[in-house]
């Protein structure tokens, strides 16, 4: 890296941007690093452009100098995609660009239902944008707070809510992005139909910033909810799982908005070091959180669904939530899975989704794995989306305090637990995206054509490689198949 080159490339973006646009590495602190702390890297600045002209500031002196642009914004991505780099692979020099500057709502249309946003808005900051005029932006997951509106379009970022209304795709209307040219592609159309061509917002999410930097979206709301209810019911056996949910399903279809899947581990944990309180006496190795909404009272469809999953053997015991309190207290037990005790043992991790109907064979496979390669005492702590077949798994050594898995022992687990999910036509990435965590083990996924059309759109909108270089799918070969990670070790929240 030429020091004169990154000298000059600092400065620049430094006037373009003015004192508060811009911060030394050195004071930057808890960007540079990921949120599971896997990755870290040092670009020669992190940039805060405040506005659109900004970025394309940042993006053009990147162009001028021969560098590189990786965009972040909550930073609570667990795949690895948002980090900085030190370098690019060929050794151009690295700008992080951070977008929580750019944290506007421009618009709350409730006639068109929309509501038009910057990238660095927090999810929970549109949330209550239109809540305030009785709308409701569904994407929903437990780091709202933290994580961002371009984020979530990066990633294609899943949550609570996907099983009725769909993964942050299916809220985009509209985005607008800073090409690699430096020229802002303007897709800011508040549509539900446009059949001219290509939809090209949609290169853009769950691209994890490789194609461009996403700078504004419109965001697509729903009518506000009135009614809730929530329920958490101890399961009779896992293999039900299928069942529950077509009962649920035929009981209210469009009225079913979350079918999460709680284990005992978890609760007993959460329990133990968290202001949770058991939801019900009953012990059971699995538990059913869903709840239902609607625009007339649900109460009754809560009574018939658990009236009939009791009567069919498959629920033993259930609690519907009847306060505020109570409400909050179920969410916040499935907010904190897994517990943050968890973390002091390490093991390897899993974002996977099978077809709803594979997941009790899913399961008993892992634990099979586990059993096998890491002895008797390991652990399979599964939870998750259980209504859209996404499960987060981990293989932990014990649930004891300090244990970690050794090196080789995560690479044969994660090998071994990919071809389970590939045989059971699932993917190893549900929600979470590629960014670094997946390199190694997507090439087991996917065929040569599909790697052949991921280079040829990269090559296409981002020929000089200036974004997110060395993450995402369009880098690999196909033909450097390789099985596990290496030193993948990590809980995610």
């Amino acid at each position: 890296m030429d020091p004169n080159v990154s000298d000059a490339l600092v400065a620049e973006i430094q006037t373009a941007l003015g004192p508060r646009g811009w911060l030394d590495p050195a004071d930057a602190g808890p960007v540079l690093t990921g949120w599971r702390g896997t990755y870290s890297g040092t670009p020669v600045l992190v940039a805060r452009p405040d506005t659109v002209d900004g970025v394309q500031e940042v993006v053009r002196s990147c162009v001028r100098h021969g560098a590189v642009v990786v965009t972040q914004g909550g930073n609570t991505g667990l795949a690895g995609g948002s980090v900085p780099i030190d370098a690019a692979p060929d050794g151009r020099p690295s700008v992080l660009l951070l977008t929580t500057r750019l944290n506007r709502i421009t618009s709350v249309d409730p006639a068109r239902f929309t509501v038009t946003a910057e990238a660095g808005c927090t999810v929970e900051q549109v949330q209550q944008a239109a809540a305030a005029v009785d709308r409701q932006l569904t994407m929903d997951w437990g780091a709202r707070g933290t994580a961002t509106v371009g984020g979530a379009i990066s990633t294609n970022a899943g949550g609570l809510n996907v099983l009725r209304y769909g993964n942050t795709r299916h809220h985009v209307l509209g985005i607008e992005a800073v090409l690699a040219d430096g020229r802002v592609f303007d897709g800011l159309r508040a549509l539900r139909k446009d059949n001219t061509g290509y939809d090209l917002k949609h290169l853009f999410i769950g691209a994890e910033g490789t194609l461009g930097v996403v700078t504004r979206a419109v965001l697509e709301l729903q009518p506000a909810m009135p009614h809730h209810r929530s329920l958490f019911a101890a399961l009779a056996d896992l293999d039900n799982v299928t069942d529950l949910y077509g009962l649920a399903r035929s009981i209210d279809p469009g009225g079913l908005t979350a079918f999460e899947l709680v284990p005992e581990m978890g609760v007993a944990v959460a329990v133990d070091v968290l202001d949770v309180v058991r939801p019900i006496d009953t012990r059971a190795e699995w538990y059913l959180l869903a709840r239902f909404s609607g625009s007339e009272p649900v109460t009754d469809t809560v009574t018939r669904f658990l009236n009939e999953a009791v009567e069919s053997g498959y629920a033993t015991d259930a609690v519907v939530a009847e306060t505020a309190s109570q409400e909050s207290n179920l969410w916040k037990l499935r907010d904190e899975l897994p517990p943050e005790r968890l973390l002091d043992s390490r093991g390897t991790k899993f974002d996977t989704a099978v077809p709803i109907d594979r997941i009790p064979e899913f399961q008993r496979s892992v634990e099979a794995i586990a059993a096998r390669l890491c002895g008797p005492e390991a652990v399979t702590f599964s939870f998750g989306h259980l209504g859209d077949g996404n499960l987060h798994v981990y293989v932990l050594p014990s649930l004891e305090h300090g244990g970690r898995l050794a090196p080789d022992l995560v690479g044969s687990v994660t090998a071994a637990v990919d071809e389970v999910i590939w045989e059971l036509g699932g993917t190893i990435s549900a929600e979470h995206g590629i960014g670094q965590d997946l390199l190694a083990r997507l090439p087991g996924q996917k065929s040569q054509v599909e790697f052949d059309l991921l280079r040829a759109v990269k090559a296409a909108l981002d020929p000089t490689e200036i974004f997110n270089p060395g993450k995402g799918a369009q880098t690999i070969e196909r033909s450097t198949r390789s099985a596990g990670r290496s030193g993948q070790d990590e809980v995610e929240a």
